[in-house]
């Protein structure tokens, strides 16, 4: 599945991940292969992304949206940097 992760300013990540752990919120919720069509609002939080079954990466994010269509993962925040 293909992941993006946008800011107003710079294109955080982009390329092919295993799955993606994120802040809703209502609480914590992960997006793996095949998802279903889904756009939910994002809290505060760690964004944690899946690169491989036991590689990855984790974000602090300020907030935003996630789009989820046709395999591929948008994730819109308002802010956010890279934590590893």
């Amino acid at each position: 599945m293909t992941l993006e992760i946008l800011t107003p300013e710079k294109k955080l990540f982009s390329g092919e991940v295993y799955g993606v752990q994120l802040p809703g919120i209502t609480g914590l919720f992960e997006i793996l292969d095949k998802h279903a069509p889904l756009v939910s609002a994002l809290g505060k939080g760690k964004l944690k992304v899946l690169k491989e079954k036991n590689a990855f990466v984790h974000y602090s994010i300020q907030g935003g949206f996630v789009e989820v269509l046709n395999n591929k993962v948008s994730v819109l925040v308002e802010g956010a940097e890279a934590l590893d």
